[in-house]
């Protein structure tokens, strides 16, 4: 008979947590928008990531819709003094100057865990950039979970989730349904 999971949805929150979250977004003005997927493992395109505030705010609706969230940072965010709070918030450092075969690494932390949500900013900077990275694509993909089109829209206040993807493979469909969704947000 094969295991059961324990919960069927994503990685929760505690009750302190979701009211941190709401207070935060409320006291800035912003809004929670869509609803996350019912399903224990996904991937979560948070994009435009334009300013260090992203942080803040994905964590602020990560705790508000009641998901935990792990999110990759530049080795040099996680120095002595406060790589400690960055681990605790849901980082994962990496190192960006060696090829690692990150997403290999990632699609293999993915299977080994019954419930994992995973956000990636497909830019890999916060400077423009006319192209994404397609590591997040790959990583969804290799690992058979959905893609969410998740988004903080500064222009309107607003932060959460569109419509879910399954990567069919077709890199180059899929890519072209998600910058369409993405050409007005701000």
């Amino acid at each position: 008979m094969p295991i059961q999971p324990t919960h069927s949805g994503p990685p929760r929150h505690n009750f302190f947590n979701r009211l941190i979250g709401k207070l935060y977004l409320k006291l800035t003005g912003w809004k929670l928008e869509g609803q996350l997927p019912n399903t224990p493992k996904f991937l979560v395109v948070i994009a435009p990531h334009t300013t260090n505030w992203d942080l803040p705010y994905l964590l602020a609706v990560s705790y508000a819709m009641n998901f935990r969230t792990n999110w990759f940072g530049k080795r040099e965010l996680f120095h002595w003094s406060c790589g400690w709070l960055f681990k605790w918030l849901g980082g994962i450092p990496i190192e960006r100057r060696k090829s690692t075969n990150m997403v290999a690494q990632i699609v293999a932390e993915i299977d080994v865990r019954e419930q994992i949500v995973i956000s990636i900013a497909p830019e890999g900077t916060r400077s423009k950039t006319e192209y994404w990275k397609s590591g997040f694509y790959h990583i969804a993909h290799q690992a058979g979970i959905p893609i969410v089109l998740g988004y903080l829209d500064y222009g309107r206040k607003a932060g959460g989730f569109g419509p879910v993807l399954y990567p069919s493979g077709d890199i180059e469909a899929d890519m072209q349904v998600i910058a369409d969704f993405y050409k007005d947000i701000t």
